[in-house]
């Protein structure tokens, strides 16, 4: 299968990979707690912060697909649509797992 791409807007590709990297940081700052031997549970409560955001990433994403690829998916009709719109619900449904 042929690898689909979604050209973005730089401003739009440098917040996401932004983002990224703030979690990036945040996993290596587990790492290190780990390391370091800190205890569980502030371990846990910066799992808890990862988590959160890369949830918050993630629903930034989806936001962003539904107002462009889904939308213009929806604009052409068809297969096209019916294909972007269960496209679209499958990843909400493995985010809501």
């Amino acid at each position: 299968m042929a690898e689909v791409t979604t050209p973005r807007a730089d401003e739009a590709k440098t917040a996401y990979l932004n983002r990224l990297r703030r979690i990036e940081g945040q996993v290596r700052g587990l790492e290190k707690m780990v390391a370091d031997d800190k205890y569980c549970i502030d371990i846990l409560t910066q799992v808890s912060a990862v988590t959160k955001a890369l949830e918050a990433f993630a629903l930034a994403l989806l936001d962003d697909h539904l107002g462009s690829c889904v939308k213009d998916a929806v604009r052409v009709g068809g297969n096209v649509a019916d294909d972007k719109i269960r496209e679209a619900s499958q990843a909400i449904a493995r985010l809501v797992r």
